[in-house]
């Protein structure tokens, strides 16, 4: 996935960037090093196929840096078919090792005339910071260490010249996401997903029995994967490195989970990193809590230790993608890269790629230990970045409920209501909205059954206790109805004036948005309506104008992934045999594109690219040429509407009779398996940030107009809460209009089609793709100040 924000180019435009990016005559070098994460083979794979694509050598380096010492037959060119069924596959299929020859400069002479030998100027390093270190520290050398080949006679004077630099750039691989200066490290998501399922596991459990279980996750040093984990299941009580409790944590923690088991709530989860410490910066263990449980409650307690299962398993949708967005800008970097370009990392900030000066990143990263060291752990929050911060106050609110004598009461009412299609993670942002209400004064009110139910007065108050054990939930336990406002306005208004509800939050898909528009054109005539209202996307299809995701989209895009994955690998059972798969999404081609980015798709046919006949013949063609290669079998994903004519049918029939005697065909229509099911962790904690967001907003514009008793007329008191590239943005519905296609209920720009040439690329094709923003680097330090949209 990439920022750039043009609009397609015409071909001129694309030869001019194959003329500046001509991979010609150049070698790179890809390693994975450090301990492994999933998604590394997705960029090992956009790496490699990149390279190949702009006309450079490509060569894999096994075994880390340990393998680049070693040389021989651990240094191997690489080609298409090598990175072939290797998207959805765990760890490294190149290998990773600590090495300690690296760390010493025998080792790097050694390591610099292999790469020598083989012309490998451009180094492509997935790794930590450890070993984005010491390829800085290489790259730094290179020159010497060259000299001194030279002088020995190990390598002639004329290739000094020839390479006389080297070029780094890095991605960081790693499940712990404790890397300054990018949002999302490849392998993250992942963990995410791994410990999550455990989790819901052991809830059922701990149910049945009213046990207290503690989980001792990942991260010695950091502490992401407990704190996402932990508002993503609403742990009871989580143990950070970065923010240890305060002095006498013990009394409160059992004073907060008897108070849980007070509210008929029959079980407890506590989440540690296995690098949790105290004030002291002394270790607090899993097994000292449970004993601490034990003695003080008296609770039947279990201890769970997650593991290396949580490096393991299949990358998630999300990983597969990041990995792919960041193998291609990782290659276009290296070729843009001059001598005196530092060695850079290419990262996500929001929604965007971005590179970042490498050293300037580890520094940071190193910062933050030295805080802790110090015990600064408040520098060491802030300096995890906005969104460890916004995370960490999102937990503390959520979790911990202050007594109601503690709360100001505002004598306001919010109602909060789901309306459109279900979505997974819609449970999710309507807990987070209540608890955050709630600790903001507010009376909640729950709508059940969309506008419909809103009409015949289906309201009921709703408390903190009322939505516990909700995020991990699928669909929508409100109930949510298609139907829009319209019909029922006058009902509508009266309900409001008889629950007097002084604000709306609206969770939903494109129908939340007509009904948003529709509310707000009722204002002249109700004056019920001149309320804040504020809508938050969640659809699967994610077609939500003003926001580049909503919640749902994920646990879809996961569904389809893994629906994909089981069917490639009986396709390559049979041999020569392509499917094509329809998925849902309405006219928006969200979840066939990033689906078919993920799975590895030959082609993704949407509704927003047009095609024709001969699109579909040349498709054909190139499975027939595929078919001659290792790599037997296809996959062809369709949107549901992309085209009236060229139904999933027709294509079907299409590919089935010009495939004869080549390949046989199969369809797969995945349908509603695709709204269904328990919501991914980054649906979850999205839902849960964003809902938290929509609620703070409310709040404020209450608190402004509170006493005057005025209405709110003006257009920004109705708004899309959204991410727009790097930022959390409130968008008035009245201006999105401009930018809606309604006949096709899709915004009138979507930023993923900027990803469509990423697809066709990977699989082979040409495809014109514009490189990022300028390609310069930017510093971690100057981020705007804008919401920073962090997920």
């Amino acid at each position: 996935m990439d920022d750039h924000d043009v609009s397609p180019s015409p071909k001129g435009a694309f030869r001019k960037f194959l003329e500046h990016l001509s991979g010609a005559g150049k070698a790179i070098g890809v390693l994975t090093s450090g301990g492994d994460a999933q998604g590394m083979n997705a960029a090992v794979r956009a790496v490699v196929r990149m390279g190949i694509y702009v006309g450079a050598k490509v060569y894999f380096i096994y075994e880390g840096y340990q393998g680049m010492v070693d040389g021989g037959s651990n240094i191997v060119e690489a080609d298409w078919e090598s990175v072939s069924s290797i998207l959805q596959v765990g760890g490294t299929i190149i290998g990773s090792a600590r090495c300690k020859a690296f760390r010493t400069r025998e080792g790097r002479l050694k390591a610099a005339r292999n790469l020598v030998q083989l012309g490998i100027t451009n180094l492509c390093v997935i790794g930590g910071d450890g070993s984005l270190t010491g390829a800085n520290i290489f790259r730094k050398e290179w020159s010497g260490l060259l000299e001194e080949l030279a002088q020995s006679g190990q390598i002639d004077k004329e290739e000094v010249q020839k390479h006389s630099y080297l070029n780094v750039v890095g991605m960081v691989g790693s499940i712990d996401n404790d890397f300054c200066g990018t949002d999302m490290t490849i392998g993250t998501d992942s963990a995410l997903h791994r410990i999550i399922e455990v989790i819901d596991a052991i809830m059922t459990t701990a149910q049945s029995h009213q046990r207290t279980f503690v989980l001792e996750v990942m991260g010695r040093h950091c502490g992401y994967l407990a704190l996402v984990s932990a508002l993503a299941c609403g742990a009871d009580w989580v143990f950070l490195p970065e923010s240890p409790p305060e002095e006498g944590w013990q009394e409160n923690m059992c004073v907060k989970l008897s108070e849980n088991r007070a509210r008929k709530k029959r079980l407890n989860i506590i989440i540690v990193s296995e690098g949790a410490i105290d004030t002291q910066n002394k270790p607090i263990t899993s097994e000292q809590i449970k004993e601490l449980v034990v003695t003080q409650l008296g609770y039947d307690t279990r201890v769970t230790i997650l593991g290396h299962v949580q490096r393991g398993g299949t990358p998630s949708a999300f990983d597969r993608i990041l990995a792919s967005r960041m193998g291609v800008e990782a290659v276009v970097a290296l070729l843009q890269a001059t001598p005196e370009t530092p060695a850079c990392v290419v990262s996500l900030s929001g929604n965007q790629a971005v590179r970042l000066p490498l050293m300037e990143c580890v520094q940071m990263t190193q910062d933050v230990q030295k805080a802790m060291d110090e015990g600064r752990f408040k520098d060491a929050v802030q300096l995890r970045g906005r969104s460890f911060e916004s995370n960490l106050n999102t937990y503390k609110r959520l979790a911990i409920k202050k007594p109601d004598a503690h709360i100001p009461k505002s004598n306001c009412n919010v109602g909060i209501i789901n309306v459109g299609a279900p979505a997974a993670g819609m449970n999710a942002a309507v807990r987070s909205a209540v608890r955050v209400g709630i600790a903001d004064g507010h009376k909640m009110f729950a709508v059940y059954d969309g506008f419909e139910g809103f009409a015949k007065g289906q309201i009921k108050e709703i408390g903190w206790g009322d939505v516990g054990g909700w995020t991990g939930q699928g669909g929508s336990i409100l109930g949510t109805k298609r139907t829009l406002p319209g019909k029922y306005l006058t009902e509508i208004a009266t309900q409001m004036h008889t629950h007097s509800i002084n604000a709306l939050l609206i969770i939903g898909g494109f129908e939340a948005y007509l009904g948003l528009l529709e509310l707000s054109a009722a204002r002249e005539k109700h004056e019920e309506f001149c309320i804040p209202m504020v809508m938050v996307p969640a659809t699967v299809s994610n077609n939500v104008p003003g926001s580049d995701f909503s919640i749902g989209a994920d646990t879809a895009l996961n569904t389809i992934t893994d629906t994909c994955d089981r069917i490639k690998q009986s396709a390559s059972g049979t041999k020569r045999r392509v499917f094509i798969i329809e998925t849902m999404g309405g006219y928006c081609g969200y979840l066939a594109n990033m689906g078919g980015l993920a799975a590895g798709a030959d082609a993704a046919y949407i509704f927003e690219e047009p095609f024709d006949i001969r699109d579909l013949q040349a498709n054909v063609e190139h499975l027939t040429e595929k078919m001659k290669t290792s790599i037997q079998r296809g996959l062809v994903l369709r949107n549901e509407s992309c085209n009236e004519n060229y139904t999933t049918d027709f294509i079907y029939q299409l590919y089935s009779e010009e495939g004869k005697g080549v390949f046989d065909c199969r369809k797969n229509v995945l349908g509603h398996m695709q709204q269904g099911g328990a919501p991914s962790p980054f649906d979850r904690n999205f839902g849960t940030k964003i809902s938290a967001r929509a609620m703070q907003w409310i709040t404020t514009k209450l608190k402004e107009s509170h006493g005057k008793g005025r209405r709110f007329l003006t257009d920004d008191s109705i708004c899309v809460l959204g991410i727009s590239k790097r930022n959390l943005l409130f968008q008035p519905v009245a201006e999105l209009k401009k930018e809606t296609d309604f006949e096709h209920r899709i915004p009138k720009e979507q930023w993923w089609l900027k990803l469509r040439p990423l697809m066709k690329i990977l699989a082979k094709y040409k495809a014109s793709f514009e490189v990022s923003d300028s390609g310069l680097l930017e510093n971690v330090h100057q981020r705007g100040q804008e919401e920073h949209a962090a997920i």
